[in-house]
């Protein structure tokens, strides 16, 4: 708790954040990692269809062997090449690991203050803001549409809650967050739960390009630090659609003259806004996610 308290007064990151993406990654550390990390890089540098990203991280690799931090012997990592508690590409590592207890050494691989205070530098060091949340978790009025989600659509928390959008806690927003960025999040339209969420969501997908990543970990915060269960809201069936189905509504969009983003058959939030959107102006209430009944509609 003392190591946690010190790394969260240097580097701005909550403690139970930190601890969250270390259970995310290598189940506090004890994860195995069995493979040797050079070996792995060299493979696929060689064979693989990215070779030159694996090619440059090879190169990474060496350089922190040849730093003194480890050596090659002991580097061992995962199937992709990631170092250490943290896991860490080499790249990062080079970027973003730090000696938090004085030894000389970044020890990511068994030093927990070094792996933990690591993991606060990466999140510190893109941009994650002081005294903010991650999110919340809310309930959204059905006069309210679903086709206003988005990271460029942020606006002061508080327009949120003039809305009539509330914490599904029964909570009132932070005072400090009221004036402050937040943007809607509907991974799931309106069958799943529903997020106000801060930039701080956003950074936590820089270690992870993934929203159920992000969300994964701010709901495993919130249980280290307040015992919070899981979301409220429920996930309805959003597994049925095959991808080719959702890359014919995403064309179909386009068509129309919407930004979907990349049109790949994955429902991304502007392809959820376009279609909430759409909804909207063919006189439909807006649920902003791919289904069959909408799929037969929109040609």
């Amino acid at each position: 708790a003392a190591t946690l308290r010190r790394i969260e007064a240097k580097y701005g990151v909550p403690g139970d954040i930190v601890v969250a993406i270390w259970g995310r990654e290598s189940g506090f550390g004890r994860a195995k990692l069995p493979h040797s990390v050079v070996d792995v890089l060299a493979t696929k540098a060689y064979m693989s269809t990215r070779k030159e990203m694996f090619r440059a991280e090879l190169i990474d690799a060496l350089k922190i062997v040849e730093s003194g931090d480890i050596a090659a012997s002991r580097m061992m990592g995962s199937w992709a090449g990631a170092l250490g508690q943290p896991q860490f590409m080499p790249s990062s590592y080079l970027k973003y690991a730090v000696d938090f207890d004085g030894d000389g050494h970044r020890d990511i691989w068994n030093s927990v203050p070094d792996a933990l205070a690591s993991i606060a530098n990466y999140l510190s060091q893109r941009g994650w803001q002081r005294n903010r949340d991650w999110g919340f978790e809310v309930s959204i009025p059905a006069n309210v549409s679903c086709a206003q989600e988005g990271p460029d659509l942020a606006r002061p928390v508080a327009d949120w809650a003039k809305m009539g959008i509330t914490r599904i806690s029964g909570k009132a927003f932070p005072a400090n967050d009221l004036s402050a960025d937040g943007m809607m999040l509907v991974p799931a339209g309106r069958h799943g739960p529903e997020f106000v969420v801060t930039p701080n969501f956003y950074v936590i997908k820089e270690y992870n390009n993934s929203d159920l990543y992000a969300l994964f970990i701010g709901n495993l915060a919130d249980r280290i630090a307040h015992g919070a269960g899981p979301f409220q809201g429920e996930w309805g069936n959003v597994g049925s659609m095959l991808r080719s189905d959702v890359l014919a509504m995403q064309k179909a969009l386009v068509a129309k003259g919407y930004d979907v983003g990349k049109a790949d058959g994955l429902a991304g939030f502007k392809t959820r806004r376009s279609l909430g959107d759409w909804q909207s102006k063919n006189g439909l209430s807006p649920t902003c996610f791919p289904d069959a009944s909408l799929k037969a509609r929109l040609k």
